[in-house]
């Protein structure tokens, strides 16, 4: 019989057939050969797909609460964050090894109290106006950070300047097409030096339900999974451009979130709404960091040492290994 033939559901013939399945389990959209056909009965799997999701979620929720207290407890799902590849050089708070050699680092002055970060933030030659305008706005998020343009000068000569006005730290934003896609972190006057692929760098204007401006207050830092012992330097690095006692009644926080190797960069302020509920307000900048290079010693692209490099096809032969 076709499918128009046979009782109806109110005819009285008895209870109504069950829904048909819209997809038999064998389904392949690729073997549908007219593009819009494909791209209609695609979406119509995918909702499908949702709703059986959905009912599952449904089902399962029912039988966790006809159980009660007997309830198994919930599953853990399967993340590439929770599947890491163990890593030898992740570090342990209580290594001693550890401790001496933060003692000793080129960062122990700052942590020790002994010097106060001073930031020079630069670009590379002939700046346009969004990098511009993202240093600019940089150096509202960093205390004690002053912007000067390059003028075709090398970074070998603006180094010793920089040492010679008690500098500790140079930012270089590079730029291509236009578009800020690199930044360079020396620690000075005895480095290291980083070098960062940038991305999604997205201005104050460009960020929905933004706040106002941020105040001069000193900002609060969250460095989160920074593990290993690179990552440490990384994270020990970015702490070294800001002061040491944040002014909490700023409310400003700037956060370096560590995510499969990404550095995801977030500046907010919190909002007290009372006693017990708070909420954050962004205030921008954003960008995303990936680690290129850290290099012993101030910047030196032709005879400088290497501690690190991060070369794909070597490092990059499973989704579940990090180094930071």
């Amino acid at each position: 019989a076709g499918e128009g033939s046979g009782p109806g559901p109110g005819d009285g013939a008895g209870p109504p057939a069950p829904e048909r399945v819209l997809f038999p389990p064998t389904f392949s959209v690729s073997e549908i050969k007219n593009k819009q056909r494909r791209h209609f009965m695609f979406l119509r799997w995918k909702q499908q797909q949702r709703k059986e999701k959905l009912a599952l979620k449904k089902k399962r929720k029912k039988e966790r609460e006809a159980l009660g207290d007997k309830a198994p407890p919930k599953a853990v799902p399967k993340t590439i964050e929770n599947q890491r590849v163990y890593d030898e050089t992740t570090v342990d708070p209580n290594d001693e090894e550890v401790a001496f050699d933060e003692a000793t680092d080129e960062f122990a002055p700052y942590f020790n109290r002994q010097t106060v970060p001073k930031i020079l933030i630069t670009t590379s030659d002939r700046p346009r106006g969004r990098t511009v305008r993202f240093c600019e706005q940089l150096a509202t998020v960093i205390p004690n950070s002053h912007v000067f343009y390059r003028r075709g000068l090398a970074l070998k000569r603006i180094i010793p300047q920089c040492i010679a006005r008690d500098f500790t730290d140079l930012i270089v934003i590079n730029e291509d097409r236009k578009i800020p896609n690199g930044l360079v972190l020396s620690h000075l006057p005895d480095g290291p030096t980083a070098h960062f692929r940038m991305s999604s760098v997205r201005l104050r204007k460009e960020i929905k339900r933004k706040g106002k401006e941020p105040t001069e207050h000193v900002p609060e830092v969250i460095l989160n999974n920074f593990t290993t012992r690179l990552g440490h330097s990384i994270g020990r690095m970015f702490a070294a451009l800001f002061p040491h006692d944040p002014q909490f009644i700023g409310r400003q926080v700037a956060t370096f979130h560590n995510q499969r190797d990404y550095i995801f960069f977030r500046f907010h302020r919190y909002i007290f709404k009372s006693e017990k509920k708070v909420g954050i307000q962004e205030l921008g900048p954003r960008f995303t960091l990936k680690l290129r290079s850290l290099q012993k010693g101030t910047f030196d692209s032709k005879f400088g040492e290497y501690e690190w490099i991060h070369k794909r096809r070597e490092m990059d032969t499973s989704r579940r290994k990090f180094h930071l």
